[in-house]
């Protein structure tokens, strides 16, 4: 019996609606819009619970969710039409390998293949993308599928991006490459292999080549937002404006996650749009509560003290720190919490404290010592030189960047403290690197003469005298001048009173006046041994 012609035409549209609604939510897999992939083929499903693409699909779209438990349970829900048919084996078997059962998925695979005679396109691409999606699965048998499926057809880009993503699993980039390439030679319009191709380059670090593929697959289809979400990463650390409007194109094309939200938030920041960035965390805090994250709490504060509030600034990052687990500390919120006290009158040592956490917790040297430095000065501001001496000594030790200046800091800030024999040591090492220097014999003559301040055992007179060697060597000099004054009139005081030899401190003391000869006190101390010296010599 023929059937109405309306009634065939009704049923071919109903045919024709349900195959663009699978294709529907196979798209939406491609454009990585999860979410939304699986409320169409939930929906398609619905209404035609015997189609094993959208099925499959389905199973594709929980995967790339991230929960591919729950897609394995909705995949258990199929009627028993679907379960027999070789693209819902290929499905299961991906779950198997997803749970590291590989004998059992090779089972399901291998019959999937034998139901379709390897003939099948969509079972042999299904069973490539499972043997590279999964870490269990292998790319050794994903190419060997794929070249059976190349056979059959040559023009389909999906098959060479997949043989693409199977290189790159066995860490071959150079035919990775080639293959992504086919892919575009074969649609141009196809991002996904402009996308991978990029992807590539960024694990070689090459910007100039990943940003021009990311921008090409843009090009080809401006709905493929996995690009501009690379795009957004890259200007994230270079140009936070150009980020911005990266993360807001991506926002428009992705599906709605509450992450974005937050990165959102940080973006907003990182532009300088603090208030804005305050109402955003503040929103998200009284949306998920408890189960916030604890770094809006971070961000607050860091938004506060934008504004120059550092009062809430404060308020936000206690909470942080109560709220985050310590194991998730990093060393710029100790870091935070020292610029905060340091801003506080009469709370620098709390700032002390968090700088030193800061420090210990950083695992760049170059950081480390930027904050031994930090440290270094803020002591040395409140007069607590032995400390500042203990951070210059860490911010020396090792350090390719410190300089004589550091080093010599480094010894003051003992002499300071009246740690004397610390600061010979210190000015000791000074002169052994700079032997032409007056700097380290200098401070190591001033330490060991009061170390030995009634001149008992002369201990500083070695230093003295090389000092002198040194600075005579340019007397024009100002501070060489006052230097070989004071290192004179030393020695001349050390012959007088020590060893009672006249001549040797007049000696001295002449050589004093030849530099300064309005020195009032050599021109005393002078007069005076000579005197002594003439009753010597009477006595004698």
């Amino acid at each position: 019996m023929k059937k109405p012609v309306a009634l065939i035409i009704l049923i071919v549209s109903s045919l024709a609606s349900m195959a663009q609604q699978t294709l529907d939510g196979q798209k939406l897999v491609y454009y990585q819009r999860y979410r939304s992939a699986i409320e169409a083929l939930q929906a398609q499903i619905k209404t035609t619970p015997s189609d094993a693409g959208a099925w499959y699909w389905l199973s594709q779209a929980f995967i790339g969710s991230g929960n591919w438990q729950a897609g394995k349970d909705s995949l258990l829900q199929a009627p028993a039409l679907v379960i027999s048919t070789p693209l819902y084996q290929v499905a299961y078997g991906h779950f198997l390998l997803k749970a590291n059962n590989r004998d059992s998925a090779a089972w399901y695979f291998n019959a999937a293949m034998n139901a379709t005679r390897q003939k099948d396109i969509s079972v042999l691409s299904a069973i490539a993308r499972a043997q590279v999606e999964a870490k269990a699965g292998d790319a050794s048998s994903a190419l060997d599928v794929l070249e059976r499926a190349l056979k059959r057809d040559k023009k389909d880009p999906v098959l060479y991006s997949l043989q693409g993503d199977a290189y790159r699993k066995l860490g071959n980039g150079t035919e990775a490459y080639r293959s992504y390439e086919a892919a575009l030679n074969k649609d141009k319009s196809y991002a996904a292999a402009s996308y991978q191709l990029g992807k590539i380059f960024v694990a070689q670090k090459n910007p100039e080549v990943y940003l021009s593929y990311f921008e090409q697959a843009l090009k080809a289809d401006p709905l493929y937002a996995p690009a501009y979400y690379e795009l957004y990463y890259h200007y994230y650390f270079k140009d936070v404006a150009k980020a911005m409007d990266y993360f807001r194109q991506y926002q428009e094309r992705s599906d709605y996650d509450k992450q974005n939200d937050y990165q959102l938030a940080d973006m907003l920041y990182l532009t300088h749009q603090y208030q804005p960035a305050i109402d955003k965390a503040q929103q998200l805090i009284a949306t998920d509560g408890d189960t916030s994250a604890p770094r809006l709490y971070k961000l607050l504060a860091y938004c506060y003290l934008g504004i120059a509030d550092t009062s809430r600034a404060m308020i936000n990052m206690q909470t942080y720190f109560r709220k985050e687990a310590d194991s998730n500390y990093v060393a710029k919120d100790f870091d935070l919490m020292a610029t905060l006290y340091g801003r506080e009158q009469g709370r620098e040592d709390s700032a002390i404290y968090y700088y030193s956490k800061a420090a210990d917790m950083e695992t760049n040297m170059d950081s480390r010592y930027a904050y031994y430095k930090k440290l270094g000065d803020l002591t040395r501001s409140l007069h607590l030189y032995s400390a500042q001496a203990g951070w210059l000594e860490k911010y020396y030790a090792d350090n390719a960047r410190a300089t004589n200046l550091d080093l010599f800091n480094w010894g003051l800030a003992h002499f300071r403290a009246e740690e004397y024999r610390e600061a010979d040591t210190v000015f000791g090492m000074y002169t052994e690197k700079y032997p032409d220097q007056g700097f380290g014999y200098y401070w190591r003559a001033r330490s060991n003469a009061l170390l030995d301040s009634t001149m008992e055992s002369g201990i500083a007179i070695p230093h003295y005298n090389k000092l002198i060697e040194v600075l005579e060597k340019d007397t024009s000099n100002a501070t060489n001048k006052k230097w070989l004054v004071e290192a004179y009139g030393y020695v001349a005081a050390y012959e007088t009173n020590k060893e009672k030899d006249y001549d040797t401190a007049i000696e001295y003391l002449e050589k004093v006046l030849t530099i300064d000869p309005a020195n009032k006190d050599a021109q005393r101390y002078l007069s005076i041994l000579e005197k002594n010296k003439d009753a010597q010599d009477n006595k004698k």
